[in-house]
């Protein structure tokens, strides 16, 4: 199975465009939204080419089992936070450093968080990435590793706590995937869970 995989090449190639992608968006914060918005775009194109994805859900189920879930891992990572402060650990520094380099700050940066950004690396992490990964593993390694091929990309940002979070947010949201079969419900979760980090209540 494995040798199979890494004969994958349309897989391969899209992890590759993927790391290039995300490493031109974190080369200079200051146009971040710009390079970003576009390469999520490139990856949504690149992932829908390739196959269909999953939609077993009726809308209520989809949409309420989406907000209840981005609601709660935003309260896991709210609890992290809280813990954080408590103990006095370095990494608030880093997270107050995310937002002052990342965070959308104008209109359509906001609007290309949710309406691009949030589907995007649904379609591509989630619809394309996992769904080929099973194809050659089980559901448990197929979510971690979707978790981390996740992660990996966002080592260009240079921040730990990205990585940590990143890979968190990608289990969750992959076993979601593979347990309810609706790319809907995973858009809406990491929609609503952006919307909560980054416009309701951001760490900062």
């Amino acid at each position: 199975m494995m040798k199979n995989l890494l004969k994958d090449y349309r897989l391969i190639i899209g992890l590759i465009l993927a790391h290039l992608l995300y490493y031109f968006s974190f080369q200079e914060p200051g146009i971040f939204w710009y390079i970003f918005t576009g390469s999520i775009l490139a990856l949504i194109i690149y992932s829908m080419l390739q196959r269909k994805v999953d939609d077993e859900l009726p809308f209520i189920q989809y949409f309420l089992l989406g907000a209840i879930s981005g609601l709660l891992l935003f309260f896991v990572f709210w609890l992290g936070l809280k813990i954080m402060e408590i103990t006095h650990l370095p990494l608030i520094s880093s997270i107050h450093q995310l937002y002052d380099y990342y965070a959308p700050e104008q209109f359509w940066e906001y609007m290309g968080l949710i309406l691009v950004a949030a589907p995007g690396e649904e379609l591509f992490w989630r619809g394309y990435v996992q769904k080929k990964l099973l194809n050659y593993l089980g559901p448990v390694i197929s979510i971690a590793a979707g978790a981390i091929l996740y992660t990996s990309v966002q080592i260009y940002s240079g921040s730990f706590i990205l990585l940590l979070a990143t890979f968190i947010s990608g289990c969750v949201w992959g076993a979601i995937y593979f347990w309810k079969k609706s790319m809907p419900l995973v858009i809406i979760s990491h929609i609503i869970f952006d919307i909560m980090i980054f416009i309701i209540l951001p760490f900062k």
